[in-house]
């Protein structure tokens, strides 16, 4: 439904912008931060102040009182989302002279990115835009009215490929992706066939890190054991030498 929709006469709560924010990261979750610009009418105000510090609000009881457009925009139907928070924001007063607040989503989701690697230590990560929730149309889903998406990626990667063409930074052409962390696309646009993908060149040391973290979630406790054997082992091997 567009937000055009939700502007509805009379209504207590009109939502003017939503601002999505989506930092990528190496282990194919993405930290999400979804923005909600929230126009009062002058006889919610003293209700809003209220409710705003109801430390047991969720977010559906939220969504009863802003609207139904109160929603995570990425979102993994088959894992949920994590370290969910609500942070309603407190009012102030626009230059119009009417009453606005800005109410933040902030939660984490799993398998935002698919991985393999394509070299000795090099990733390919590719983003699954089966995790939006946007506006539905019957071409597939779009940018609502007033909505920003914006991605972040890793620090150290290397932007491979994006469709559609970012609306920031503007000078992104498809033959130079050179230093682009972040982009930015901007209301209606079409996201049925979003596509991105990046590389990310893991270190010496992040390789040896993660070998030991996946030996840690197979054997447990174990992983210490061995690793205290084979420094022992070695310490024992270089005396024996010394001492020939």
């Amino acid at each position: 439904m567009a937000l055009v929709a939700m502007q509805i006469a009379g209504a207590a709560y009109t939502i003017t912008h939503i601002t999505t924010q989506v930092a990528l990261n190496t282990n194919n979750t993405g930290t999400v931060r979804d923005s909600f610009t929230v126009y009062l009418t002058n006889d919610s105000v003293a209700q809003y102040q209220t409710d705003r510090s109801a430390l047991n609000f969720t977010l559906t009881n939220w969504q009863s009182i802003v609207g139904p457009n109160l929603v995570q925009h990425i979102i993994n139907p088959r894992s949920g989302v994590y370290n969910f928070r609500l942070f309603p924001g407190p009012l102030v007063t626009t230059i119009t002279g009417q009453q606005a607040a800005v109410i933040v989503l902030s939660y984490n989701v799993n398998n935002v990115t698919t991985v393999k690697e394509i070299a000795p230590r090099i990733f390919s990560y590719s983003f699954n835009n089966n995790v939006f929730n946007f506006v539905h149309q019957y071409s597939g889903q779009v940018l609502g009215q007033n909505t920003t998406l914006t991605v972040t990626l890793p620090h150290g990667s290397k932007l491979l490929n994006v469709y559609p063409v970012p609306d920031a930074p503007s000078n992104l052409v498809a033959s130079n992706f050179t230093n682009v962390t972040s982009m930015t696309w901007i209301a209606q646009e079409p996201l049925s066939k979003f596509s991105l993908t990046f590389t990310t060149h893991q270190s010496i040391q992040g390789e040896v890190l993660a070998f030991f973290t996946a030996a840690y979630t197979f054997l447990g406790f174990f992983t210490y054991i061995i690793i205290i054997v084979l420094v022992l082992g070695f310490i024992l091997y270089t005396y024996l030498k010394v001492e020939k």
